[in-house]
């Protein structure tokens, strides 16, 4: 979502420190050092290859994240350059020199096999050696034989993405930005951006923007949700609060529309919609 949201504000995403910039959202701290995402998925073998599973809703590991990367850290982190932390729901791995790393998430790469995304093949001595060990260690921990005995998948790889060093701080101009997600987050406070929380409904946001204005709606089961904002910015559009908007769904639908759109009677309506 990150890599096309900012494109559709005339922004070129920025192509390292990604995992960076999410931990400076979740703090609100620029990290100094160089920093990876790590990811706790299940690498399923298959006949002739692996399968990721990005281990999030029911089979979230949340709970165990803790345990998982104080004995990652215990185990690896001690007697190596690199160390491992968890930060809410997230976890990092840092170290004092840079490791080619994926460049995008578990959660983007779920149900996928994983080797084509993995870093290019000069760059991978140093993962893969990595990769290993915590593929080793993880075998058969503890909060595996639970996870299994409850019929979950057990956490026996970490996918590290993102890796890099922050950005020095700047002052871009950027559309206020309203959400919780940290890498959004980060990246605004990066460049000096307006940010808040999301209110619950545009009107708040509307109230708020002199002109443009960046949402991320946070991740819901509840379906009923995405009817009713969409019903709200329709609205908005009508009554002419709104003259465009562009609709990034996270499925990779795209949807552009502007306030007299709804007066182009003759236009099909796709089948997506």
């Amino acid at each position: 979502m990150f890599s096309r949201v900012l494109p559709a504000i005339g922004i070129s995403p920025p192509e390292e420190g990604l995992a960076a910039l999410r931990l400076w959202g979740q703090t609100g701290d620029r990290p100094n050092v160089w920093i990876a995402a790590a990811d706790p998925v299940h690498l399923e073998p298959r006949l002739d290859h692996l399968c990721l599973h990005a281990l999030e809703g029911p089979q979230s590991p949340k709970s165990d994240l803790r345990a998982i990367f104080d004995f990652l850290q215990n185990s690896l982190g001690t007697d190596s350059n690199f160390a491992f932390a968890r930060i809410g729901r997230h976890g990092y791995l840092r170290g004092d020199s840079a490791i080619a790393t994926a460049a995008l998430s578990a959660s983007v790469l779920d149900g996928l096999e994983p080797d084509e995304y993995m870093p290019a093949v000069e760059d991978t001595a140093a993962y893969l050696t990595l990769t290993s060990e915590l593929q080793m260690s993880l075998h058969e921990h503890e909060v595996n034989i639970r996870r299994e005995a409850e019929g979950l998948l057990p956490v026996n790889s970490v996918w590290l993405w993102g890796g890099g060093r922050a950005p020095e701080k700047k002052v871009q101009v950027l559309p206020p930005f309203f959400g919780n997600d940290p890498l959004f987050q980060g990246y605004w406070e990066s460049c000096t951006g307006v940010v808040a929380p999301w209110p619950g409904n545009f009107s708040e946001c509307l109230d708020f923007a002199v002109k443009d204005f960046v949402v991320v709606t946070p991740v819901s089961d509840e379906r009923e949700l995405l009817g009713i904002w969409l019903e709200e910015l329709r609205g908005h559009l009508g009554s002419g609060r709104l003259d465009r908007l562009v609709l990034l769904f996270r499925d990779g639908l795209t949807a552009e529309l502007g306030r007299f759109d709804a007066f182009r009677f003759w236009r099909r309506s796709s089948e997506l919609l």
